[in-house]
């Protein structure tokens, strides 16, 4: 037995001679050192586990969004339909709104035209002054507004601007009713609006198959890469920690430095106190080579490992990004949905303010142009009385004339009839000297009575004299009436 474990011995030692020999250049510090380096490297595992975890929350996140944004649209096409049906409405009160507005505006024009033609012509009437010679002595001058009922047109303008003024507030609060139906429709398309800017990209963005899923894509791209290269410095680590081993009083050395690494790390720390597996030269040379070419990437791999989770952390942050500006979307529409519901609540009243208003009108209308049609009635009539009385004057004017005409008609006849007298006064004198003395004086009565006188007297003993008037006034009268033809 002890000659075995002499020889057994001597073996070992022969391998480990060759093995150090094997080594060459490739002195234990160097090998030492490509193993901190390893273990350094391998503190990489914590960005590894990073990824993984931006892989799941961006999954998750994903998934999450899918349904919101599902949710968004279809509340959004709600909401769009209910829009839609409200501003019908609101169209249909505005109609009922503006028919109601355009025949109370032409009312009021054509009440407009017939008040200002009542005033100009009552204003006529204030301004002309009664011929005084028309007027009996002692009375007051007046004016033809004089003789005009103005009670009557103030009561006409006092139901008229009391049925305008019902109107009109009606009108009035028809206009704020649908001011405040236009702000709650505004406010709902604010709203969307804000839902539909917030992200600039539709909700379907949020499906895998959409453009954002090349952004999921590649997060699990990267974290895939990131595993394989941390599984590459595992490996070299493995052959960092086996290398040393070989070198003399590499096993202590070795497993002082792997005592300690990171975890998580899925090495092979189960064989470093094992013995070692005879190595050949051969196999030993190219050991090395492998390691040293694997210790000049050792750098790189772990920057690269690096380098892809920041622009995983990128990518994740512009997932974050759109999803919160989703979750943004979805409180906007559900708030735009929220509107709806209370502008729906109130659309009643909306749409009762529109009917009151046109009930009110339908009642304030009869009574304005009732109202119009007298005021229009008393503007004809008081233009006929100005008419009149310029009429009145050339008829004054015309009974002048006629009286003067007759006078001096009565005044010639009763020149022949005196001229008659005189001439029969003188012919019954002549017949009485030559006859009388032989006729006796009851041969006849009337012999020697005188011949008949006549008087020229008015028929009608209450007929006024015919006032004279002054040429300017009839010239005046004539001049408005042939105006007026």
């Amino acid at each position: 037995m002890s000659a075995s474990c002499s020889d057994t011995n001597l073996s070992k030692e022969q391998s480990e001679n060759r093995e150090s020999h094997a080594l060459g250049d490739a002195t234990q510090k160097t090998l030492v050192s490509h193993l901190l380096a390893s273990k350094r490297s391998l503190s990489s595992v914590s960005l590894v586990w990073r990824a993984n975890e931006l892989v799941t929350s961006a999954r998750a996140l994903l998934e999450e969004r899918v349904v919101l944004g599902a949710r968004t649209d279809f509340v959004r096409k709600g909401v769009e339909e209910q829009v839609k049906i409200l501003q019908s409405v609101r169209n249909g009160v505005e109609g009922v709104a503006r028919e109601g507005q355009a025949e109370f505006k032409k009312v009021l024009r054509d009440l407009d035209t017939a008040d200002a033609r009542l005033k100009r012509t009552m204003k006529e009437l204030r301004s002309t002054i009664v011929e005084p010679s028309l007027r009996g002595p002692g009375e007051d001058r007046k004016s033809l507004l004089d003789f005009v009922d103005e009670e009557s047109v103030d009561g006409i303008m006092g139901s008229l601007r009391d049925s305008i003024d019902k109107t009109n507030e009606a009108r009035i609060t028809l206009h704020d009713s649908n001011k405040t139906f236009d702000d709650d429709l505004e406010s709902i398309t604010v709203a969307l609006s804000k839902s539909s800017k917030e992200g600039l990209f539709p909700s379907s963005e949020f499906q895998f198959d959409s453009p954002i899923g090349p952004l999921m894509r590649s997060l699990e791209i990267h974290a895939k890469e990131m595993a394989d290269l941390l599984e590459s410095l595992v490996r070299h680590f493995d052959l960092c920690v086996t290398a040393v081993k070989h070198t003399e009083g590499g096993g202590a050395t070795a497993q002082k430095i792997t005592g300690d690494i990171p975890e998580g790390v899925d090495a092979n720390l189960d064989d470093v106190d094992a013995a070692l597996e005879p190595m050949t030269e051969e196999e030993m040379v190219e050991m090395l080579k492998v390691l040293e070419r694997d210790a000049a990437d050792v750098d790189d791999v772990a920057t690269e490992i690096h380098d892809r989770l920041v622009e995983m952390e990128s990518q994740f942050e512009h997932i974050i990004f759109r999803s919160d500006c989703l979750a943004r979307r979805y409180a906007n529409t559900t708030a735009a949905f929220s509107l709806t519901e209370e502008v729906g609540e109130k659309l009643l009243e909306y749409v009762s303010q529109g009917r009151q208003f046109l009930m009110r009108w339908n009642e304030e209308r009869q009574v304005i142009e009732e109202g119009l049609e007298e005021t229009e009635r008393l503007g004809d009539f008081y233009e006929r009385f100005l008419m009149a009385y310029d009429g009145l004057i050339i008829e004054v004017g015309r009974r002048k004339s006629a009286q003067v005409k007759m006078e001096k008609v009565k005044e010639e006849a009763m020149e022949k009839l005196e001229q008659l007298h005189e001439n029969e006064l003188a012919e019954r004198e002549h017949f009485r000297l030559d006859q009388g003395e032989y006729l006796p004086s009851d041969i006849w009565p009337g012999l020697v009575d005188s011949p008949m006188r006549y008087r020229m007297v008015p028929t009608e003993e209450n007929t006024r004299v015919v006032p004279p008037l002054p040429r300017s006034v009839l010239e005046a009268a004539l001049r408005r009436t042939n105006g007026r033809l």
